[in-house]
């Protein structure tokens, strides 16, 4: 299957691809918000596939992961349901892997859990949310991640710089290569410090929409963990910094990375040294995130979703915030 035809993947594709491992859909589906992947919830027939209900079908892009990638996160993933985690495992397939191929998209079908995102976040919730990214660094830590990426200043940035050459508007273009290579010069030099004494598994994009609460009619809810596709080998503060409404240099932010800390530190130990990293974490993300809309522009759906991003004023702003937190990490 070419990308255009995962770019434009039909309803009656994604069906028959789950026919064909095992569950019996009913024909009633939703599509998804995924920017990267293609995911759809699936209504099935009772019983189907020892599943009730509904499932969630992923079907990742073709050409950005590996089979061997793309089990390592189903692995991390089962590994934190096994130890009480509130993580979404996908679902063992009639072959007994989680991961199948259809027209050379490799997809796969998760649980269907009925959870909502939040507005905002509470000091006690962010408290309940460190508790749990403990734990799940503690799960983390048990094994390494052989094929899955390692952030590092050099792959999440210095191999995109090039790249984004032909992108970044020209007015701004010197002023955001300065500030991109002063902040990822000394980036390089602490992570790769920080990964002598040990990277681990981590969820590597724990922002707020990637965080859903359930409710219960007894008043109980559970903060589950979701979208572990770019999970990697990194420091555990990456798992923080997204999750802070404000940036950790103001009193709303401090207090929200406190609430956090407190909640962590009840399950492991945080190095607080590391709080350091943050500034130059930002910038990594701002450069990494710029060269990825970049390398997906071809998919239709990016110009719509990003329209912006061929203006000068995008970059201007871009470029400005570059700057800001190359001057206050370096």
């Amino acid at each position: 299957m070419s990308k255009e035809d995962f770019y434009n993947l039909t309803p009656d594709e994604v069906m028959n691809a789950l026919e064909r491992v095992g569950f019996k859909p009913t024909g009633e589906f939703t599509q998804l918000n995924s920017y990267e992947n293609r995911v759809f919830d699936v209504r099935l027939e009772a019983g189907s596939g020892g599943v009730a209900g509904r499932v969630v079908s992923k079907f990742y892009r073709p050409g950005r992961w590996s089979k061997e990638t793309i089990l390592e996160e189903h692995e991390y993933l089962q590994d934190a349901v096994a130890a009480g985690l509130p993580a979404v495992a996908p679902l063992k397939l009639q072959s007994g892997s989680t991961l199948a191929i259809d027209q050379n998209i490799w997809f796969a079908a998760f649980p269907k859990m009925q959870a909502r995102m939040m507005d905002e976040f509470s000091p006690a919730d962010l408290k309940r949310i460190g508790r749990t990214i403990a734990r799940l660094h503690n799960v983390g830590e048990q094994k390494k991640a052989r094929f899955r990426p390692k952030l590092t200043a050099n792959d999440y940035g210095i191999a995109n710089l090039q790249l984004l050459e032909s992108v970044v508007a020209p007015e701004v273009s010197a002023r955001y290569f300065d500030a991109a290579e002063m902040l990822l010069e000394k980036l390089a030099s602490d992570l790769d410090a920080k990964r002598a004494r040990g990277f681990i598994r981590i969820h590597g994009d724990c922002h707020r929409g990637n965080i859903l609460r359930t409710d219960t009619r007894d008043g109980a809810s559970e903060f589950f963990f979701v979208d572990f596709d770019d999970s990697c080998m990194g420091p555990p503060v990456q798992d923080f910094w997204m999750l802070l409404a404000d940036s950790e240099e103001t009193d709303a932010g401090k207090a929200e990375l406190d609430a956090l800390l407190e909640g962590y530190d009840e399950f492991r130990h945080f190095d607080e040294a590391d709080l350091a990293l943050i500034p130059g974490l930002r910038g990594l993300r701002i450069i990494h995130y710029a060269a990825w809309i970049a390398r997906r522009w071809e998919d239709p759906s990016f110009p719509r979703l990003f329209p912006q991003f061929t203006e000068y004023n995008y970059w201007a702003s871009e470029t400005e915030a570059l700057e800001r937190l190359a001057r206050a990490y370096t």
